[in-house]
């Protein structure tokens, strides 16, 4: 999707109201006009790069001004398009107009560079950024894939001259990624001519990617498949092996008879979920099927980017979110498997999200539309957002009114909390998730339950286990500040109980003081120093399992009661927006989740006296030492 596209003699015509016209087609799209830095932006670059393209004799050559790259918000500033000289077909430039003069590198860095008039923020080296670019170009455009050496990419510095970015020019240029200032700009006509022919239309070729049919090309299918089938060593277990089987039959079917069908795979925590995911892409990925693989949980799918893409970062991009699919065509999938269909949302718009986009459209909707399979694979009990949408009801009930087939499959089977039913619907009815009142828990060998006095016994005996090589972390309730790192990078110990402190997993994606990334606590091992919230532990699980079950959660009078004013999550504030009964729920939620993490057993402590005693009597029998 391009917002606007002229060919660089026609542009002449429009040259003194292009930018108006930029902003009109954003604003049919978007409801919104572009910034004043945005419409600069255009009205100063875009005439600097057509008066090169004329002079270099290419005024055939089309240009698609703001493009869209495939599944991703993020536009180039320009895609230029016409025949190449030499091999008579298609050429392709993707061109990243900077109007900087000057450019240092950030602090030696290799890959970042200090801008002055973005003061201390670094950005992307943007021959970097070209490459990326390019790559998500070429794996995720179909023309594109088939003919990989007619794309190419290129940053034009137009008002630079060599010394005022002359660190910027240390790094080496290639095909995809190369520098060109404005003192060297008859070097760049040059390069124009090596890239397209003089007197040749772009038309035809532009009409032909902008058609093109998106989805993962064959050599990133092929690389996907060859590492997840190295890391692949699930065995699939009756009602799992069947959920798996289907979804294959599905997808044959739908090629076969081009017929659609949405499958909805229903489980409790450890009922193998992920797995039947990890496997379906792996088989379906080495079937040369169009699948990608996409959660609601950042968490959950950049340790999955890490894993999967540890020897080959290109495979990352087989991982996405669900907001990914707002600019989709429909069926351009075979299959898309959503993993954590339970976070789905409302609407896939948020903050960040490019004003052209904000359609309002279900996020269903999207999810839903962008494949012949949808595969949803959830757990009802884990929606502890507001705003989550993804139950087995909102889904079916969206596809039938497509007209779509459904198919619902339940897994029975128990695999996380030691293969322990027993203790999971102990939780459930702990909880009140479901009716008849807590029990008592009697003991099971396979997993450990145990009602501690403070936070100082729980980190004792979580260390013990640690040093035993068995992983452990400790999550609470949401009811403390949750504070950014000090600028000398120590962590704020935010979460305290009485003489007790430890600090909040980080917020963001960069390790800071030790700790990792917010998304890597559950499976780092230096994620132990912090205490996780629900957002970082859902779709993992560790052997044990510290909880802190915090003040918005107590036991009064032979039953729950939910103290809102204690929780600190801030989608909780808004009373109109989420009433008292929708919190109760999504804080019961909550804790079933963190409860439901560990593997081998589970440590628990409420920082409220009545309730931690009455948790004890629910637990008093001498823990059975798990099965090792």
């Amino acid at each position: 999707m391009t917002l606007l596209r002229q060919s660089v003699r026609g542009f002449s015509a429009i040259e003194h109201h292009f930018a108006d016209l930029i902003a009109e087609q954003m604003t049919i799209r978007t409801g919104r006009r572009p910034s004043d830095s945005e419409y600069r932006s255009w009205t100063r670059s875009i005439p600097a790069l057509r008066a090169d393209l004329v002079s270099a004799g290419l005024s055939d050559v089309e240009m698609l001004l703001e493009y869209q790259l495939p599944l991703t918000s993020k536009r180039a500033d320009v895609v230029l398009v016409g025949q190449h000289p030499k091999t008579g077909g298609p050429s392709y430039l993707v061109v990243e107009l900077k109007q900087w003069s000057h450019a240092e590198r950030f602090e030696n860095s290799d890959t970042l560079v200090r801008i002055e008039q973005y003061g201390e923020r670094p950005v992307t080296h943007p021959v970097l950024q070209l490459r990326d670019y390019c790559d998500y170009m070429l794996d995720f455009t179909a023309v594109l894939a088939d003919e990989p050496l007619s794309l190419a990419g290129v940053a034009y510095l137009h008002n630079a001259t060599d010394s005022g970015v002359a660190d910027l020019l240390d790094l080496t240029g290639d095909r995809l990624g190369s520098l060109f200032t404005g003192q060297r700009r008859s070097e760049f006509q040059d390069f124009l001519r090596t890239r397209f022919a003089q007197g040749q239309s772009g038309a035809p070729y532009a009409d032909t990617l902008l058609s093109s049919r998106i989805a993962p090309s064959k050599q990133l299918l092929a690389l996907a498949a060859d590492e997840v089938q190295r890391r692949e060593m699930f065995v699939l277990l009756d009602e799992q092996r069947d959920a798996y089987n289907y979804v294959l039959h599905a997808v044959e079917r739908a090629r076969r008879a081009n017929e659609k069908t949405t499958v909805i795979i229903s489980g409790g925590p450890g009922s193998g979920k992920s797995v039947i995911a990890l496997s379906l892409l792996g088989e379906l990925l080495r079937q040369g099927r169009t699948v990608i693989h996409a959660t609601g949980s950042r968490s959950f799918t950049q340790t999955l980017r890490k894993v999967a893409g540890a020897r080959a970062p290109r495979v990352k991009k087989m991982f996405q979110y669900f907001n990914s699919f707002m600019a989709a065509e429909a069926n351009d999938l075979d299959a898309l498997i959503l993993d954590e269909a339970h976070r789905i949302r409302e609407t896939s718009v948020n903050r960040w999200t490019k004003a052209e986009l904000r359609s309002g459209r279900p996020q269903i909707d999207e999810l839903i539309a962008a494949a012949r399979v949808p595969v949803f694979l959830l757990d009802e009990f884990q929606v502890v957002r507001p705003g989550e949408q993804g139950t087995v009801e909102d889904i079916e009930q969206n596809a039938l009114a497509r007209g779509i087939r459904v198919e619902k499959i339940n897994l029975d089977a128990q695999f996380r909390c030691g293969g322990s039913e027993e203790y999971l619907l102990w939780v459930k009815r702990l909880l009140g998730l479901t009716p008849g009142g807590p029990i008592q828990w009697r003991g099971d060998p396979r997993f450990d339950v145990v009602v501690v006095d403070s936070p100082y016994e729980m980190e004792a005996s979580l260390k013990t286990r640690i040093a035993e090589e068995y992983s452990g972390r400790i999550a609470a309730g949401y009811c403390w500040p949750w504070s950014d790192p000090e600028p000398d990078g120590t962590l704020v110990r935010d979460v305290k109980i009485g003489g007790w402190s430890r600090p909040w997993n980080l917020k963001g994606e960069r390790s800071v003081g030790g700790a990792p990334a917010a998304a890597l606590w559950a499976t780092d091992p230096a994620g132990f120093g912090q205490v996780g919230c629900v957002y970082t532990a859902q779709g993992f699980e560790y052997d044990y399992a510290g909880v802190i079950i915090g003040p918005d959660l107590v036991w009064r009078d032979d039953a729950w009661v939910m103290v809102r004013s204690a929780n600190k999550d801030p989608d909780f504030r808004n009373g109109k927006k989420v009433d008292d009964a929708q919190a109760d729920r999504l804080i019961r939620n909550v804790y079933k989740v963190l409860l439901t993490r560990g593997m081998r057993g589970v440590m628990i402590h409420s920082v409220d006296r009545q309730t931690n005693d009455r948790l004890r009597t629910l637990t008093s029998n001498p823990p059975i030492e798990p099965i090792t």
